[in-house]
């Protein structure tokens, strides 16, 4: 049996039932509205193992709430595919995109796309792979290091996090786009069912003989996402907030990063020049939404202080709460 005070302490948290009911309800929703996968048991499964572990990683889960929003809201965009509510912008946003970055090369005018897919190097191949694998390890690695150093700019980071994706998932539906990938395979005709691609990603697999980038776009929630380019907003975001916190030498390394992830989009055929800058017009968008909020609003501050509130350590033993 636990320790009395271990179990009194355990069973004083709040959420004791909530955390367990949520997970059962979300288990249970997913089902119904886009069937069983096998993420969904490791996010609940890390949900209710860091909030009942200790007190420690009880208040990173909660912080970490945000982006468990966020992957959710994600997951569910397979269940309401944007080109069924407007039509798959396919041959406009390429033709814009010659028209505007077009290429010269042996007679043709080609996108930046498909000059790299001409003139790709193996160098070049993995560089740009070990870019795009840092989209979203990078900005959750300097969230956890800001919630234990700078919590009130760790919700800042968090929040403007989910807004980004927010704005950019409501664009997708506004305007959904075709991939470069999608009009080298299949044309400028649309075709809803079309299945996601590695595109140029594939010769890094190939590269080290592994399937790293085959299984992360195997879950991919929509093949017609590419603009704006969420993998062009993230590090943008996590570069501003970087600079705010006055990280030193990181703002290089986060700088390199955000530059590197840039050039590997649109060099392995996942976006066009048009989706990266779209993308990074997305980061600064949320970027200004919430340092306004943050500057201007008294409601907002009370938001954050309540996130501050419930994230808090306890207090040393022996201490009055």
């Amino acid at each position: 049996m636990l320790p009395s005070s271990l179990g009194a302490g355990r069973l004083a948290r709040p959420g004791i039932w909530l955390v367990p009911a949520l997970s059962l309800a979300y288990l249970a929703f997913s089902y119904l509205l886009i069937g069983f996968r096998p993420e969904q048991l490791v996010l609940v499964g890390i949900c209710n193992a860091c909030y009942f572990l200790s007190n420690t990683t009880r208040r990173l889960i909660t912080g970490f709430s945000i982006f468990v929003v966020f992957w959710i809201l994600y997951d569910y965009m397979r269940a309401f595919p944007n080109y069924a509510y407007r039509a798959v912008d396919v041959a406009q946003l390429y033709l814009t995109e010659k028209r505007i970055f077009g290429i010269t090369y042996q007679g043709k005018i080609l996108t930046p796309n498909e000059f790299w897919l001409l003139n790709h190097q193996p160098f070049l191949d993995v560089l740009c792979g070990i870019f795009y694998l840092c989209w979203v390890p990078i900005p959750l690695a300097f969230a956890g290091y800001l919630f234990f150093t700078k919590r009130q700019l760790f919700f800042e980071f968090s929040l403007t996090f989910l807004l980004v994706n927010l704005l950019g998932f409501t664009l997708y539906y506004v305007h959904p786009a075709a991939p470069p990938w999608y009009v080298q395979q299949h044309g400028l005709t649309f075709h809803p069912l079309a299945m996601g691609s590695t595109a140029g990603l594939a010769r890094f697999d190939s590269f080290f003989g592994a399937h790293i980038f085959q299984g992360i776009y195997a879950k991919n929630a929509n093949v017609f996402a590419a603009m704006p380019s969420l993998h062009s907003a993230y590090p943008a975001i996590v570069l501003f907030f970087a600079v705010k916190n006055k990280s030193g030498f990181f703002n290089l390394v986060f700088f390199t990063i955000m530059v590197g992830i840039w050039f590997a989009a649109i060099y392995t055929s996942h976006h066009y020049t048009l989706d990266v800058l779209a993308g990074i017009t997305t980061a600064l968008t949320g970027i200004t939404i919430l340092q306004v909020l943050v500057a201007k609003s008294p409601a907002f501050n009370r938001l954050l202080a309540a996130f501050m509130q419930a994230t808090a350590p306890p207090p040393p033993a022996g201490e009055a709460t």
